[in-house]
């Protein structure tokens, strides 16, 4: 696979999606303070079930979060999310879909990270397949718009699956690097090309 292909495969809706994601999530978990002083790592806030929606001006939900608990540490303002499901609903554009089994939300919102089990999810729409971004942690850096990972990656659509060690999605220059290790193979009708590439 090329990389010319490969960028213009992957879909840059999603490093938009996630940048809105951070810059939202960081609010959504903001809660008054609680006062005092807290030395020790326990919550001051557990949140069950939570259900959140951010409405856009024109009234229509914008996106939507979920989670199966949130829990606030106020000695290093950090924020838990048990199972957390984040969709984007832009419009003119597909839902796009966060899952891990695991969130973590740094103070002030400088470090998101989604671990254990992350997928993101990009909808079929018209003539394109639903896209899959799959790997073990996901580490958003909303300060910079890069979201980034040192781990195996696999992105799969109806025809390619591309697997890598490492990558780093940039949403501010649109660039999309796949670290190292990286293997495509793409399928048409009667074809079926592959690419290695080794670092």
């Amino acid at each position: 696979m090329t990389g010319e292909r490969l960028s213009a495969w992957f879909p840059l809706l999603l490093l938009g999606a996630l940048a809105g994601l951070t810059f939202w999530l960081d609010r959504a978990v903001q809660l008054p303070d609680a006062g005092g002083n807290v030395l020790r790592h326990e919550p001051d806030y557990i949140v069950d079930q939570l259900s959140a929606v951010q409405m856009g001006a024109d009234g229509r939900t914008k996106s939507t979060l979920t989670a199966k608990k949130m829990l606030h540490y106020p000695d290093d303002d950090s924020t838990v999310l048990t199972m957390p499901h984040w969709v984007s609903y832009e419009a003119d554009a597909p839902p796009l879909t966060v899952t891990s089994r695991d969130g973590l939300v740094s103070s002030n919102g400088e470090n998101i990270y989604f671990r254990d089990n992350v997928r993101v999810v990009r909808a079929a729409h018209g003539e394109h397949s639903e896209l899959v971004l799959e790997t073990s942690i996901l580490h958003v850096i909303p300060n910079k718009n890069i979201a980034q990972t040192d781990q195996p990656v696999r992105i799969t659509d109806a025809n390619t699956v591309v697997n890598a060690i490492g990558l780093e999605l940039n949403s501010e220059t649109h660039v999309l690097k796949l670290l190292s290790q990286v293997k495509g193979t793409y399928h048409e009708t009667g074809k079926t090309g592959h690419a290695n590439s080794r670092k």
